[in-house]
This record gives structure tokens, C-alpha cells and sequence, in this order.
């Protein structure tokens, strides 16, 4: 996917290090990640490269199920574009080409926590009770130092049906 010199790509380990900058550098919009876990999952990044400089990065994540994958969801999540570049829709791009890359998997649905649901309404996601994504909680917001529960995170929760 390319637009005005960025170019949507596939992330490899010699863009880690920025994206933990990138991703750093927004401490009130995302959860911090290590720069190990950025390099352990690099091959679930999406970076917006412009001109050989990352300048935003998405990211997904397969959530945890018991047994048969009878409700498979994706978790998109990491997504940071760069101060200088915003407004450009670089997000826009990143969410577009991390969908069309996880339609491939056939998740039953895409989730976002975001604190800019209006962004993701533009893809169709829509609000849902955190309540329906116990699963995500458990394996990830219990862990958040940001907030002392996932419920009390003002984070929405949004889902994208898949079928």
C-alpha cells in the first residue's frame, strides 16, 4: 500500500528498535511493550515507511482459546504513528492493511481497545462490552500497570465482525 512516498510493509527486526520508540514515545496512547516482545512478534507488524524512517507501526494479536477455535478474534493493537506524520492517514493505511492481512486467518471478529473510537467507526468497528472479551482481559489488560482493572480503564472496547 503506498501513498505520497509511504509505503505500508511488512515490519522486520531491523525496524524494532523504532518502533519501540515509536511506541515509547506515546505513553498515554499505548501500553508499553518491550523491545524483546516487539522483536519475538516482529512478523505481526505492519510499519508505514517513509523514505527509510518508520512513521507508524500497527500491530496484531491472535487471542487465546480453550480447545477448537470456535470464536477465533484478532486483537489489532501497537497502532502509533510518528507526531510529524499525523493527519497524513498513515493510521488509515495501517488499519486498512492490518485488517486485509488478518481477513486471512478468517477471525470470527477484529477487536480494538482504543481511547479514538470515532477513528475506528470509520471501519465499521462498534462499541462492546468488555464483559464479551474476558479472554483478552485475562491475557493481557491484567497485566496493564497503567489501571487498577480493566474496568476501570476508559479505554472502549470495539469490535469488527468478520462474518
Amino acid at each position: 500500500m503506498k501513498k505520497k512516498g509511504f509505503i505500508v510493509r511488512n515490519a522486520g527486526f531491523t525496524d524494532a528498535a523504532a518502533i519501540f520508540a515509536l511506541i515509547k514515545r506515546n505513553p498515554k496512547e499505548l501500553v508499553p511493550r518491550s523491545p524483546s516482545d516487539i522483536v519475538q512478534n516482529i512478523d505481526r507488524f505492519l510499519v508505514c515507511d517513509y523514505r527509510g524512517k518508520v512513521a507508524g507501526a500497527v500491530s496484531w494479536a491472535i487471542l487465546p482459546e480453550i480447545g477448537r477455535a470456535a470464536h477465533p478474534t484478532v486483537e489489532i493493537k501497537s497502532l502509533a504513528v510518528d507526531k510529524t506524520f499525523r493527519k497524513k492517514g498513515l493510521g488509515r493505511m495501517l488499519v486498512e492493511a492490518a485488517i486485509e492481512r488478518v481477513k486471512v486467518l478468517q477471525p470470527e471478529q477484529i477487536i480494538v481497545l482504543t481511547f479514538t473510537p470515532d477513528f475506528f467507526r470509520k471501519f465499521g468497528f462498534v462499541e462492546i462490552s468488555k464483559v464479551t472479551i474476558m479472554h483478552k482481559l485475562y491475557s493481557g489488560c491484567i497485566n496493564c500497570t497503567k489501571y487498577d482493572s480493566p474496568f476501570t480503564c476508559p479505554e472502549v472496547a470495539m469490535s469488527l465482525s468478520m462474518r
